[in-house]
């Protein structure tokens, strides 16, 4: 059979990969394939436009050992273009090895792939062979080591090369250009661009537009953003897709909508439209228009995963919209991993964790591969749960995915574990990690406050301060002032406190000084905590009374008490969570009339407080449980579960406590009810009912335990409680 040049010609222009792979194997058969160095050259190259690279890299093998520049040329260039910039990096190695003599072709493709491993020093190494062999004055080599230097941000050798360059074209000025704009440089990229309007005959195209608009969104230069804009239409380049998204993507910098809206109704090409919507919705979106992003996404006649996902994000980003989020959600017929991410986080900020958890579980059934991204928002969502087994899935998928290096990973981690009950996971993590920042540190000083470990707080603060580039801010004083508070380390808070504000310079916010009022409350220093308020450089809000309330209740200093639920009742008369911490102060002082009051007017202004509830896992199974829900599973066998310890509590001289009880009744066995019917109860009798004696039980709460301290664990043992009373 005789194959025909015109034949191998047909195959060699296809756009068809199978075309090319059955002249191919037809070639091989009638072992012709290494005939000519120009056809297996050719072949190389089409199997690379053709985006496989792979059938490229056999071809090259089977006409080895390739003395001829021009193959080295070509697998090199394939496996550059194709994203392959190691495998590109070790073939020129291997020309070097085998004695071939490099030319002017080799090198782009090269330098191309220093950038794309982000290697510098290999960058400049192979910038020094271009000048020994004399390429460094060709203009496809100088444009190429300018886009080098660029991407990887170094700027300055970027500027030099460009500047050394003999002959320049439009290339080298946008690759330039592009490098100041894309690292935000952008006073800079602007010269640039003026530098090329004033000295070259050289007329900008859509590239050049599109980096300087992105400089103009940047620096909100109106003005010089208007004219460019009026460039465009002049030079012929409005119909580019990049250009009209450069254009949308400044005004929407610019806050100028109707611009934006304008630019997209007077689009020539239609066949952008989509990719052009979907920039104008995100538009419209994040500025908290909503209405006029779905106006637009309902009059694109085509639409994408991109469209859904940027009105998703409109709805999410203008607050109340999980709704009509998880409505478009569960309309769309095909979703990406972004789409996933976004609806799970908009479940995590708003609180609503069962809805989150559910969406998770379908991604998962879906079959959709998880980024990194995934783990960051799904990890949080465990750690508010307190979802250990599913935490400690998603870390094994970590593992599988090998993001477990990641530093965000990593921290959020020890977050998880931390919230879950798991101190010595969180430090495991923590000692594996091989970099780590002031989130790291805090979130383990963090750790140990949850745990009562103060001692083991301050002295990872220590270690943090000793460490190269972790420097303390001002949420890592939080969590050791916090730390030192639940292990009533006050002499050792109180220094921190005053560390913070001399040696590092910051400014106490409301928060440190709530921490503080916190750490001599817990403490019982009850006045010392009301002189410290009073002293503060500036006015206390309501959270800094609230931590001496609660200690004033814990302390049975009801005078005081009276007095802090009346300022933290004029200072934030519409926060549910402060009113009612008021008024069960007031029920501990009997002012059943100061109760009422406070409850109508929350009634009136329709503030409701959360509920409390309490769950527990047992057999893979998470167990909700509310006080005094009847529907609870096994109702009946843990009312009589508790009974029996309520009996064996009060042989043992345990008396409930009447003034935990926060309203007015008047039988004694409705006060024991109520203050003996905490939603944790039930779920520690139903863990008992349902697990071996001795099994560790691990219950968690939205609110405060009976102990009313939600700020850290309490472990139960032997009778006694890990806070030593306090709380």
């Amino acid at each position: 059979m005789v194959v025909s040049s015109a034949s191998i010609s047909k195959a060699l222009s296809s756009s068809n990969l199978k075309d090319l792979r059955r002249i191919h194997a037809l070639v091989i058969s009638l072992g012709l394939e290494r005939s000519s160095d120009f056809f297996s050259g050719k072949l190389i190259d089409k199997y690379s436009h053709l985006k496989d690279p792979r059938s490229s890299l056999s071809v090259f093998k089977r006409v080895s050992p390739a003395e001829n520049v021009y193959l080295w040329n070509s697998i090199i260039r394939a496996l550059s273009h194709n994203g392959l910039f190691s495998e590109a990096l070790e073939f020129y190695g291997k020309l070097r090895e085998a004695k071939v003599s490099p030319d002017k072709y080799t090198f782009p493709p090269v330098v191309k792939a220093c950038a794309g491993v982000f290697d510098k020093e290999m960058g400049d190494s192979v910038y020094n062979q271009i000048i020994e062999l004399g390429f460094e004055s060709d203009l496809y080599v100088g444009n190429a080591v300018v886009d080098m230097y660029s991407r990887m941000g170094f700027l300055s050798r970027a500027r030099e090369v460009f500047d050394e360059m003999p002959v320049r074209d439009l290339v080298s000025w946008n690759s330039l250009i592009s490098g100041f704009s894309s690292h935000g440089y952008y006073k800079e990229a602007v010269e640039l661009y003026r530098e090329l309007r004033r000295s070259s005959w050289i007329v900008p195209d859509s590239f050049t537009v599109t980096s300087v608009l992105y400089a103009f969104g940047n620096l909100l230069a109106v003005k010089e953003g208007e004219e460019l804009h009026g460039f465009v239409m002049k030079s012929g380049v409005s119909s580019v897709t990049v250009v009209n998204n450069g254009l949308l993507s400044m005004y929407l910098k610019l806050r100028r909508v109707r611009d934006a809206r304008r630019v997209f109704d007077e689009m020539v090409v239609r066949d952008s439209v989509t990719t052009v919507g979907n920039i104008l919705i995100d538009v419209y979106a994040k500025c908290g228009d909503v209405i006029a992003a779905r106006d637009v996404f309902k009059g694109m006649e085509c639409k994408d995963t991109v469209s859904w996902n940027s009105l998703i994000s409109g709805y999410i980003q203008s607050g109340d919209y999980l709704e009509d989020s998880l409505q478009i959600f569960n309309s769309m017929e095909t979703r990406d991993t972004v789409t996933w991410n976004m609806v799970i986080s908009a479940c995590v900020r708003s609180g609503d964790f069962a809805t989150g958890l559910q969406v998770t579980t379908q991604m998962r059934n879906s079959g959709v591969v998880p980024d990194m991204a995934t783990f960051l928002v799904t990890l949080p969502m465990c750690a508010s749960l307190a979802g250990k087994r599913l935490g400690k899935e998603i870390h094994c998928c970590l593992l599988r995915f090998g993001y477990e290096s990641e530093l965000r990973i990593g921290n959020a981690l020890i977050e998880m574990y931390s919230k879950c009950g798991c101190l010595k996971s969180s430090l495991k993590v923590f000692e594996h990690m091989n970099r780590r920042d002031v989130v790291t540190w805090t979130g383990m000083i963090y750790a140990y406050g949850m745990y009562g470990e103060g001692e083991k707080a301050l002295a990872a603060f220590a270690d943090m301060e000793k460490e190269a580039g972790c420097v303390p801010d001002n949420v890592a004083f939080i969590a050791i002032i916090y730390a030192c508070s639940h292990s009533g380390l006050v002499e050792e808070g109180l220094a921190c406190f005053e560390k913070m504000k001399t040696r590092y310079k910051i400014e106490p916010a409301m928060e440190h000084y709530a921490c503080v009022v916190d750490l001599l409350s817990r403490s019982q220093k009850i006045s010392k905590a009301e002189e410290f308020i009073q002293a503060m450089p500036v006015k206390p809000d309501a959270s800094v009374w609230a931590s001496l309330l609660r200690a004033c209740r814990t302390s049975g200093d009801m005078e005081t008490a009276e007095r802090v639920s009346k300022k933290i009742v004029e200072l934030n008369p519409d926060d549910p969570g402060y009113s009612i911490l008021a008024s069960n102060a007031y029920a501990a002082l009997r002012k059943w009339d100061k109760v009422s009051l406070i409850r109508k007017s929350l009634k009136d202004k329709e503030r409701k407080k959360n509920p409390g509830y309490s769950w527990i896992e047992v057999s893979k199974k998470v167990h909700l449980f509310r006080a005094g829900d009847v529907s609870a599973p096994q109702f009946e066998a843990i009312h009589e579960s508790l009974e029996m310890l309520y009996s064996l509590m009060a042989r043992e001289g345990y008396v409930p406590d009447p003034r935990e009880v926060s309203q007015n009744v008047e039988e004694e066995e409705e006060k024991r009810r109520l203050v003996c019917g905490h939603s944790e109860r039930l779920a520690i009798a139903f863990g008992l009912l349902n697990t071996e004696p001795g099994t560790p039980l691990q219950v968690m709460k939205n609110l405060r335990v009976c102990v009313r301290d939600a700020n850290r664990f309490h472990l139960f043992k032997d009778g006694a409680c890990s806070c030593n009373d306090r709380w």
